[in-house]
């Protein structure tokens, strides 16, 4: 009962207070400002598929999310479609070598064919264009970076959701780990991680998360990128 009254007795006086300021009172704390947009990219290696890639187009249309695309080009023949999407609707195509060979330590003309052949594959659809690489398994000799002509891009979360195959703990892998910034790897040969990807972005956006491409993530955080070198991330660039 005593607390009750304390209570009530408070209530009142702060509504005399408030009389008494008049109509031009201002409050002295003034409301919080809406936080900063946390941009983040996502990335997708190893497409296009008929079975799963146009699913994830969907979804991320539906949740206005962008993402980045690195194509295998014996994957292209059939998925033209696919590809078109992928432009039209604001995501940012990149390659991902012929048939997903391992160029480390491989001669400068097998990487120029392997990259060369997707990029022509690419632009028969897409026309005219800058199409970044991501090595497969991201790996290269430093001496190698010079062979190429556009950024070369890597990650910095990897929830080896290739080898998972688990919707949940792709997801919870991903959400344990991302910060702003940050270059997301998934594949979309996967229903799993396609289920994950839709997922992560729902509860990252519902954090106040926007996916970008990874072109836009850079240069929203003031990067310049260069041909021939790696991009991790938005804090740790790569040479």
């Amino acid at each position: 009962m005593r607390t009750q009254r304390a209570a009530f007795l408070g209530i009142m006086a702060a509504a005399l207070l408030i009389c008494c300021r008049g109509k031009d009172a201002v409050p002295a704390v003034a409301p919080a400002e809406i936080s900063e947009t946390k941009y983040v990219a996502l990335t997708f290696d190893d497409g296009p598929r008929a079975c799963t890639t146009g699913r994830l187009l969907d979804g991320l249309r539906e949740r206005g999310a962008s993402a980045t695309f690195f194509l295998i080009g014996q994957q292209i023949a059939g998925n033209e479609e696919l590809v078109c999407r992928m432009k039209d609707e604001g995501h940012q195509v990149g390659n991902h070598t012929w048939d997903h060979v391992k160029l480390q330590g491989i001669s400068p003309a097998v990487v120029s064919e392997e990259i060369s052949r997707t990029d022509n594959a690419i632009r028969d659809i897409l026309g005219d264009g800058t199409y970044w690489v991501r090595p497969p398994y991201g790996l290269l000799n430093k001496n190698q970076y010079c062979c190429f002509s556009t950024p070369l891009v890597h990650w910095s979360v990897d929830p080896e959701d290739w080898k998972l195959k688990n919707t949940q703990k792709v997801t919870a892998a991903v959400l344990k780990k991302v910060q702003p910034g940050d270059i997301i790897l998934l594949h979309d040969a996967y229903q799993t991680s396609v289920d994950a990807a839709l997922q992560i972005v729902d509860t990252l956006e519902a954090e106040g998360y926007e996916f970008v491409t990874v072109k836009e993530l850079l240069a929203l955080y003031g990067v310049t990128p260069q041909a021939g070198k790696f991009y991790t991330d938005t804090r740790e660039k790569a040479g």
